[in-house]
């Protein structure tokens, strides 16, 4: 394995039109700063990058919405989400932006070098355009039904069902989320980028190079993308928010955001050092993008085409791209504020941010998706953090405070035990070290807890407590060696609970440096030396505080399910001869029952007036058979017969649903025959 000089770490730059959630920790930003403070405490050459990614239509589109400038928008989400990282510990060496000077010529001049190559493709393309609203729209901004796997609510670039890329031209029955109308098809100029020119390098470099050393999410997706064959891409939009298009004739055009974000961390990288290409451009430095699996594809092709294309800089030589974090079962969605907020979290539990981070990391999204509750985050800090970590590290200070007035004895001899378990140490911290190597930051800090439970046992089995009635000297040893796990687990959790463990080594009065290769050294304290006053670690999270968080999502919930109802929109005019063919009768129900091995089913025989029909009815969760029979309803009666679980169905209940998705019967007011038509 190749030895770099220096390390740059990527995290995906945060959209500025809301807040971060658990989903963004998870899947970035929190497996990535764990990366980051373990290549800090070996000494590593580092830098960490992120900042806010600030331009494209989400951004004007809450401005609109907001009665504010674009520029309002990001300035408020930048400002929220940069504090917010930082008081949850993510150390970036720099949080930038994408509205900064450095950024507008950094991008600017990448675009001008690949047009100057003639790296792009002008041309004229036929794009979406919402009449209603005067305006391209961007492929993100269009929905409709995808080509390839049917789905209903596919992004005109890409189908989140199947995972295809995708134009807005391309979908079926496409509709613009500005203005609810079908958009038609307009000719604009625009610069490509040519990715099937490359397609060969992506492929020989993701699917043969790193088909081993990469996680197979992305190497799988790349492979699935050439195997499709890739397109030239835009580049350039039709927009009035972002970085002008700098060359002649492009008027009124800005960088698609695509192509102007992950330019980003190079302008990010600018503004902090002057070095900057000693990162970017040296090959004895190794790039890192840890992202989301939403992102493969601007990571593991596109950004790496433009890399190429420009000449001068180095590849990616990792991306660790995680799965998605659904939060209760549900997909985490910024647009139904379904999510755990960050800076909400911070305010709710106070000086709690390791136990997020712990729990976020025990359930890293790294394979596939997986799942946070609030209950797992109350037992994971109850019985993991409480009754394993803190317990352990509790009962290590307490015990020496009890026999030794909070002074480290000093170790005797040693059992064949002692020495043992002091091996065992330094074998954790390889072990570790293995999987952070292999960007494997669940299974790392599971090895990490190992440090704590190898103390447990250690106590469990030796017993101090008891052996102190007669033989003191042992129990002298046994808590030095406990305290000397402690010091331990104080620089061995720095990257996964770094507040916990600045705790830890100020508890235990640790004077050394903090660097990795210490962890196993078996005399980081020194004996003799009075100890703090020991403290609880974790506290117990209690049923209240998760039920209040659980009313919180219920209420988003209730609210969610309100506003869909009453987001239903018209549908499209019809003629009045449209109209004329449905007859509309009122019938009376005789005969109710459910049909078997259903849950929605009721099978009516109902009375038109004009004769005795049957019809399957999804009724069944709304009513019983027998509340129903001699009830006056509505129906469609002319409706083409279908089979529906082996029943003939001749015809439809009308029926109205209400905000709370109680179905009611539509019945006339006043005493009516069977067979009255609806007019």
């Amino acid at each position: 394995m190749k030895e770099f000089k220096r390390y740059l770490v990527t995290a995906a730059l945060p959209y500025s039109n809301g807040p971060v959630h658990i989903g963004h920790l998870a899947g970035v930003y929190v497996p990535a700063d764990i990366y980051v403070r373990y290549l800090r405490l070996r000494k590593k050459d580092v830098l960490y990058i992120c900042g806010s990614d600030e331009h494209g239509v989400p951004i004007t589109l809450r401005a609109k919405k907001e009665g504010k400038t674009p520029q309002q928008v990001v300035d408020y989400y930048h400002s929220m989400n940069k504090k917010a990282f930082s008081d949850f510990g993510i150390s970036f060496d720099i949080y930038s932006r994408t509205t900064s000077k450095t950024h507008y010529e950094t991008a600017s001049e990448f675009f001008k070098t690949l047009y100057q190559k003639n790296e792009f493709l002008e041309q004229d393309s036929e794009q979406l355009f919402d009449e209603k609203a005067n305006q391209f729209i961007a492929d993100r901004y269009v929905t409709g039904t995808c080509p390839h796997c049917g789905y209903e609510k596919a992004y005109g670039d890409q189908c989140e069902k199947c995972g295809t890329s995708l134009s807005g031209t391309d979908l079926i029955n496409p509709v613009s989320v500005f203005s609810g109308t079908k958009p038609i098809v307009k000719s604009t100029k625009h610069w490509y980028l040519p990715l099937d020119k490359y397609s060969d390098f992506i492929e020989n470099w993701v699917t043969k190079e790193h088909k081993d050393d990469w996680r197979q999410n992305v190497v799988q997706q790349v492979s699935s993308w050439i195997k499709m064959g890739l397109r030239p891409r835009a580049v350039t939009r039709d927009l009035d928010w972002g970085v002008p298009v700098p060359v002649e004739g492009a008027e009124g055009k800005v960088l698609y955001v695509w192509f102007d974000a992950p330019i980003g961390y190079i302008s990010a990288t600018k503004e902090l050092t002057n070095d900057w290409e000693k990162y970017w451009k040296d090959k004895d430095s190794k790039l890192i993008h840890f992202i989301g699996k939403d992102n493969i594809v601007f990571h593991a092709i596109i950004f790496p085409v433009m890399l190429k294309a420009e000449g001068t800089y180095i590849l990616p030589e990792n991306v660790p791209a995680n799965s998605f974090l659904n939060l209760e079962d549900d997909k985490i969605s910024t647009s139904r504020n379904w999510a755990v907020w960050l800076h909400e979290y911070l305010d709710d539990f106070k000086d709690k941010q390791d136990v997020l981070r712990y729990v976020l990391t025990v359930n890293a999204p790294e394979n596939k998706d997986n799942n946070f509750t609030w209950k797992d985050f109350q037992n994971r800090n109850n019985k993991e953090l409480v009754a394993d970590l803190g317990n352990f590290i509790n009962r290590a200070l307490v015990l020496t405070k009890k026999y030794f007035e909070g002074i480290i004895p000093e170790r005797n001899n040693l059992t064949e035990y002692d020495n043992e378990v002091l091996t065992q140490i330094k074998i954790i911290r390889e072990k570790v070290t293995e999987s952070l190597e292999l960007y494997r930051i669940r299974e790392a800090q599971y090895f990490a807890m190992d440090l704590a439970r190898l103390g447990n046992k250690y106590f469990a089995d030796t017993e101090p407590w008891k052996l102190a009635k007669t033989d003191i000297e042992s129990v002298k040893t046994i808590l030095n060696i406990g305290l000397q796990i402690v010091a331990n687990l104080g620089l061995l959790m720095e990257p996964f609970l770094p507040f916990t463990a600045k705790k830890i080594r100020q508890m235990v009065k640790y004077q050394g440096d903090i660097e990795w290769d210490y962890i196993g050294n078996t005399n980081l304290l020194i004996s003799g030396v009075q100890l703090d006053k020991p403290e609880l670690l974790f506290e117990q999270i209690t049923d209240e505080m998760i039920d209040l968080q659980l009313e919180k999502l219920n209420k988003t919930k209730l609210e969610n399910q309100n506003e869909e109802k009453q987001k239903i929109p018209l549908k499209n005019n019809i003629d009045y001869e449209d109209f004329q063919k449905l007859d509309i009768r009122i019938a009376t129900v005789l005969e109710a029952e459910k049909v078997p091995k259903t849950k929605k089913l009721l099978k009516l025989k109902v009375d038109t007036g004009l004769d005795q029909r049957t019809v399957v009815a999804g009724i069944a969760e709304h009513y019983k058979p027998e509340e129903i029979i001699g009830k006056k309803i509505t129906m469609l009666a002319n409706l083409e017969p279908r089979k529906i679980r082996g029943i003939i169905s001749e015809g439809m209940l009308l029926m109205a649903e209400n905000l709370n998705e109680n179905l009611s019967f539509l019945t006339p007011d006043k005493d009516v025959d069977n067979g009255s038509c609806i007019s």
